[in-house]
């Protein structure tokens, strides 16, 4: 078979693998921030494409973490070490991080499951908001609701 990306084919052998991890933001079950600053797991992505000058930079960091609803609790300290954020601020900070290189679409695998119930739902919530302007797949093992879920959240593009 084939895996695509719109009328891409992933497997193809010319296919930039660089480039489609630019295209694919990945948030996993456990939060997994980088032991960086805030700001610094936020930024890395764009850094290391060597491509956006430090004023975009700064610019897209802020944007992201506001879409990630993470703006309010951070922006007086955005130099500490993410790894002091509780854990839903962490998964929050994570899905900032896949925001700011404007992806195309966001695989999360089951993004809540470590999580305290208020924390998850901030996260369902906030994936309700994104999928207005990104396609967002979640993954979840419980196999009963994937369904309903699965369609509760994705942008479907054809």
């Amino acid at each position: 078979g084939k895996v695509k990306l719109f009328d891409e084919d992933l497997y193809a052998p010319k296919t930039d693998v660089t480039q489609i991890r630019f295209r694919i933001g990945m948030v996993f079950q456990k939060p997994n921030p980088f032991p960086k600053s805030i700001y610094k797991n936020v930024a890395y992505g764009l850094q290391i494409q060597g491509k956006y000058p430090k004023s975009e930079i700064s610019d897209r960091v802020e944007t992201a973490l506001k879409a990630a609803w993470l703006w309010e609790e951070v922006k007086d300290r955005l130099h500490s070490p993410a790894l002091a954020l509780s854990g839903g601020q962490q998964q929050r900070l994570c899905i900032a991080r896949a925001l700011a290189n404007k992806p195309e679409v966001i695989l999360l695998d089951e993004p809540t499951s470590a999580l305290v119930p208020q924390s998850t739902a901030k996260i369902e919530e906030l994936c309700l908001e994104l999928k207005k302007s990104v396609c967002i797949l979640i993954l979840r093992k419980n196999t009963i609701y994937n369904l309903i879920y699965f369609f509760s959240f994705v942008k479907l593009i054809f």
